[in-house]
C-alpha cells in the first residue's frame, strides 16, 4: 500500500484513541492538522472524547484559541492548490490526495489558478484554504476570486472554516467506527 493511501484505511477506533499515551496519540493524530502536531499534542489532555465530532471540536478548539499571529502562521503551514509543493511531490499524504482533482487542470486553468493564489497570498499573507473535495473546480476559482477581495480578518476566520471541513474529514478517515 502506497504512502498515500495508508491513512484510508482505518485502523483505530475512538475507544483506541481514547486509551493511547500522549506519544502513541500524536502520532496517530499529529498530521491531520498539516505540519502541526502540537494541536493533536494539546488535544490529548481532553480524553476521553464521547465522539468523533467532539475529538474534533476539541482540536479545532486548540487551534483557535492561540493569537492570531499563530492562526496565520498554522495557516501558513498549508499548501498552495496546485502550487510548488505539488510540482515537487513533496505534499503531505493528506493533501496529495485531497488535491489529486486539480492534477487536470488545462495549463491556462493552472496558470489562473497560480495567478489568483499569488494575488491572494500578498493580500493575505497566507495561502487560499479550501476544502477541495467538497467542492466542484468551478466553485473553487469562485471562492479564490470572491476570497482574495475581503478584508484579512474575515478571510481568517473563512480559511479556518475551511480547515474545520478537511480536518474532520480526515478524522473520518482515519477512525473506524465500532462494530455494534
Amino acid at each position: 500500500m502506497s504512502a498515500v493511501l495508508a491513512f484510508e484505511t482505518p485502523a483505530l477506533t475512538l475507544a483506541d484513541i481514547n486509551q493511547l499515551d500522549r506519544v502513541r496519540f500524536v502520532a496517530a493524530l499529529g498530521g491531520v492538522f498539516e505540519h502541526s502536531p502540537w494541536v493533536a499534542t494539546s488535544a490529548w489532555a481532553e480524553r476521553p472524547f464521547a465522539s468523533i465530532d467532539h475529538l474534533h471540536r476539541t482540536m479545532m478548539g486548540v487551534v483557535r484559541a492561540t493569537s492570531r499571529e499563530v492562526r496565520i502562521d498554522f495557516l501558513r503551514m498549508h499548501p498552495e492548490l496546485a502550487g510548488k509543493e505539488a510540482q515537487a511531490g513533496t505534499m503531505t499524504g493528506h493533501s496529495t490526495t485531497e488535491q489529486a482533482g486539480l492534477n487536470a487542470l488545462s495549463r491556462d486553468q493552472l496558470q489562473t489558478l497560480r495567478a489568483l493564489n499569488a494575488a491572494y497570498a500578498a493580500k493575505h499573507g497566507f495561502p487560499f484554504v479550501i476544502a477541495v473535495l467538497a467542492n466542484t473546480r468551478a466553485q473553487i476559482f469562485e471562492a479564490l476570486r470572491t476570497r482574495t477581495e475581503r478584508d484579512t480578518d474575515t478571510e481568517l476566520a473563512a480559511a479556518l472554516e475551511q480547515i474545520a471541513i478537511i480536518t474532520r474529514l480526515r478524522l473520518g478517515r482515519l477512525l473506524a467506527s465500532p462494530v455494534m
